[in-house]
């Protein structure tokens, strides 16, 4: 049996938690040179690598995501144990509820469609992961990850097992703050031919059906910003820099949030939203009502 030395798993949590050697080292309370040697000596032991520099930081490697994970587990179940022992037991342990979040999925959105699993217990403990769909299927086929919420579905190019569950669709509207709404309301949508746009980038799914959709009507909008923070987009909308697009789905939310208006719909633009998981049948209670709820109190 191969045994693991926890002393060195525990400083690779604490380097992985604290993003350089040198605050790991502080928070310790023992020196740099003592940190480096055990990560190298756990390195050897696992065969791999678990960081790579990126600047003055280290950031994990596929591995060392799957490690800190595993750490993060064992640590925590290590201070349950010294709580209960001291009298102080853990009352309703959490259940954690690890989703991965493609990282162009508009931010609203994702949190409207994540709020009934936060409705279901007190004790469910929500884990955020946000990347490109390509990583985040990595990590849902090493079963890090619970289910992937995307705006686009898995593909037979992309070499997993994994399994596309429609949540629902939205048409797509184009919002902005209120005085530029006023001006390209009149005449829509002839008037968005030199509108000021903010836009997703290329790499999202929305993005290439809204450019389809202008091309389509022969309109050439003027592009000031391109984004892959949806939430980022908005931002800027809100200030009075220009037209955005949204899910009609959240119309009503969104123009209250960002305190912008409507200036139009774009007919036959729709946007997907999909629960990627790693089975067949959806099992998991919170996925459930993930989906319940989007197919009958957000898409319809």
């Amino acid at each position: 049996m191969d045994w693991m030395n926890y002393h060195h798993l525990l400083y690779f949590w604490m380097v992985a938690r604290e993003g350089t050697i040198q605050r790991a080292a502080e928070k310790l309370h023992i020196g740099q040179p003592a940190i480096s040697t055990q990560l190298r000596s756990l390195e050897e032991s696992f065969g791999q690598k678990l960081f790579q520099k990126s600047g003055r930081n280290l950031q994990l490697t596929d591995t060392g995501k799957t490690v800190y994970r595993y750490a993060d587990e064992i640590f925590s179940l290590g201070r349950e144990l010294m709580d209960t022992l001291k009298g102080h037991p853990v009352v309703g342990k959490p259940v954690r509820f690890t989703v991965g979040v493609v990282d162009v999925m508009p931010k609203l959105m994702a949190r409207r469609l994540l709020e009934p699993a936060l409705q279901l217990s007190e004790n469910l403990q929500l884990v955020c992961v946000e990347d490109s769909l390509e990583e985040l299927l990595s990590e849902l086929m090493l079963h890090n990850l619970d289910i992937v919420l995307s705006d686009v579905p898995v593909t037979a190019a992309v070499k997993v097992r994994a399994y596309n569950h429609l949540l629902g669709d939205s048409t797509i509207g184009l919002f902005a703050q209120k005085e530029i709404a006023k001006k390209y309301r009149k005449g829509f949508p002839a008037s968005l031919n030199g509108a000021p746009f903010l836009l997703p980038r290329r790499t999202s799914a929305v993005r290439r059906a809204i450019d389809t959709w202008l091309e389509k009507a022969d309109l050439h909008p003027r592009l000031r910003a391109e984004f892959d923070d949806t939430a980022l987009m908005k931002a800027f909308g809100q200030t009075g820099e220009g037209i955005f697009p949204g899910a009609m789905a959240l119309s009503d939310e969104m123009c209250r949030q960002h305190e912008v208006e409507l200036i139009g719909e774009l007919e036959g633009v729709r946007e997907q939203f999909f629960a990627i998981s790693a089975e067949r049948k959806i099992k998991h209670p919170a996925v459930l009502a993930i989906a319940s709820t989007a197919r009958t109190g957000i898409f319809i």
